[in-house]
């Protein structure tokens, strides 16, 4: 299989695994949004880490295989793209993209779904669809803009030219640079530290923040307050807020 889900610890690691570059052709498309919802369904997984492997995350998409199609087919395959990726962002847990290598096009895009990135000092991120008469197709004019402001995303996408590891961070396109062969480690262990917390607590935190991303202040403003009064019905509200009072702030275990 192109991506495989592997579970420790409370964190699902979702791999990509197709030599040499992990581009993302159809079929592992499809792979990563029915293994995404898997994700999202399973008890045991309360945390994700996306992953390329040691040498890249994904070169973005399979160049061979978009060639060969013409309007039609990509008109009947564009929303089939777009929501192999969506997937992955609605995860309604912390997911954590470890960044090695190239991630480039629907690399790129992919990292964008996460909502952490941690990347190795020789990544390097882009999305150069402009260069083949293309715009990004899986989100990228969308959440790239929203993650670094239009106009650092519009010099990329414009451009298509790529960014180094430390650039990227000085943008907000990754959160942390790190050595590349800790990349994995430190993203795992972001996670697992999360999958540690309150699972609906955390969920409702994160549906909160992106659902006011994508509407008026207002209507993000009711979903928080629906989700705060909510909690207040959940045994990890009643476990945290006694541990805070008999034992001090951030002793609570939800586990």
């Amino acid at each position: 299989m192109t991506v495989s889900l592997e579970v420790a610890e409370g964190v699902g690691t979702l791999r990509l695994d197709r030599p040499s570059m992990n581009a993302l052709d159809i079929a592992t498309q499809d792979r990563l949004k029915e293994l995404a919802e898997e994700a999202g369904r399973r008890e045991d997984v309360r945390a994700v880490v996306v992953y390329g492997g040691e040498k890249v995350f994904a070169a973005g998409a399979d160049i061979k295989e978009m060639q060969a199609m013409d309007h039609t087919a990509m008109v009947l395959r564009a929303r089939a793209l777009q929501d192999s990726f969506t997937a992955v962002a609605r995860i309604p847990k912390p997911v954590v993209a470890a960044v090695t290598g190239y991630a480039l096009g629907g690399g790129c895009e992919l990292a964008l779904c996460a909502d952490f990135r941690i990347a190795a000092e020789n990544a390097k991120l882009g999305q150069p669809e402009i260069l083949l008469g293309l715009i990004p197709g899986a989100g990228g004019t969308q959440r790239l803009a929203r993650l670094v402001g239009p106009s650092k995303a519009k010099d990329l996408i414009f451009t298509g030219r790529m960014v180094k590891a430390d650039e990227a961070e000085r943008i907000g396109l990754v959160d942390r640079v790190v050595p590349a062969d800790e990349v994995y480690a430190q993203a795992h262990a972001w996670a697992a530290k999360l999958a540690q917390g309150p699972a609906l607590a955390l969920r409702a935190a994160k549906e909160a923040v992106d659902t006011g991303l994508e509407t008026d202040v207002d209507t993000g403003l009711a979903v928080e307050r629906n989700w705060f009064a909510g909690l207040f019905a959940t045994e990890d509200r009643e476990r945290g807020m006694r541990s805070f009072v008999e034992e001090g702030p951030g002793k609570a275990k939800f586990l």
